[in-house]
């Protein structure tokens, strides 16, 4: 079983503390969402694990070996990403552009083989845009742009994926769809690190959640404790309702508390 741990990790930018101490594993087979309140610093960590953004502290392994152990071509076929609302410069077609994902498997200068061409139709069938696939990526919607770049992390078939807001700016059809497919890559033994601010899909979806707040975990471990009434009340100043129906608990934020 593969696995990516962070152990006390602090990050600052531009001189102001936005993680501090932040401790959690990602196991192979594990859909972990990663939810709280804006500004929390979700993104942050994502970037932090990845090496986007340097860390003042901490330690940050795969598999026991520290990620600056791992070649960057042979990291990215461990660790696959999809950015929120990634912004596309470039006027490739939508099938160029989730080949790219393909990179890290690729010898320089290599062309993509049949079966990368066969990855590239099959994650964009998983992510409905197949029928996108000689559209510029340019002219998409920010929901098709969303589901390209899934395409692309998928396609890379690296052993965790980190997903940001990936269901954002989604109708609810494709929201499940891709919550399903997220799901199906942990049933095949991929680890999936989510952020995700729908608190239902967060705790129907998950396996586990780590609740950030002002750059510090207040709770993890099994949705149904750390959505307590308590953790809501502290971290997103609200007061929540709840019901049952087909054997699915929901969530309802009924009130505002004073936020001091």
């Amino acid at each position: 079983m593969s696995r990516l741990s962070i152990r006390n990790l602090d990050v600052s930018l531009e001189g102001q503390k936005i993680l501090s101490d932040v401790s959690f594993d990602i196991s192979s087979g594990r859909l972990v969402g990663l939810i709280g309140p804006n500004g929390a610093g979700k993104s942050i960590l994502l970037k932090s694990i990845l090496g986007v953004i340097d860390k003042n502290a901490g330690e940050i392994t795969l598999d026991g070996r520290d990620i600056s152990y791992w070649p960057l071509k042979h990291r990215a076929r461990k660790i696959s990403y999809a950015a929120q609302g990634a912004p596309v410069h470039w006027p490739l077609t939508v099938g160029h552009l989730v080949s790219l994902g393909r990179i890290p498997h690729l010898s320089p200068w290599q062309s993509t083989t049949h079966e990368d061409q066969i990855l590239t139709l099959e994650a964009m069938k998983k992510t409905n845009v197949e029928h996108l696939s000689m559209r510029i990526t340019t002219s998409l919607s920010g929901g098709e742009r969303a589901r390209v770049m899934l395409a692309r992390a998928i396609v890379t078939e690296a052993e965790f994926l980190l997903a940001d807001e990936p269901i954002e700016s989604l109708d609810p059809y494709h929201q499940i769809q891709i919550l399903n497919i997220l799901k199906e890559l942990t049933k095949n033994g991929h680890g999936v690190l989510l952020i995700i601010h729908d608190l239902n899909f967060a705790q129907k979806y998950c396996d586990e959640l780590i609740l950030l707040d002002k750059g510090k975990i207040v709770a993890s471990g099994k949705p149904s404790d750390v959505l307590s009434d308590k953790n809501l009340q502290k971290t997103y100043k609200i007061k929540a309702r709840r019901f049952d129906k087909d054997g699915d608990n929901f969530i309802i934020a009924d009130k505002l508390l004073n936020s001091e």
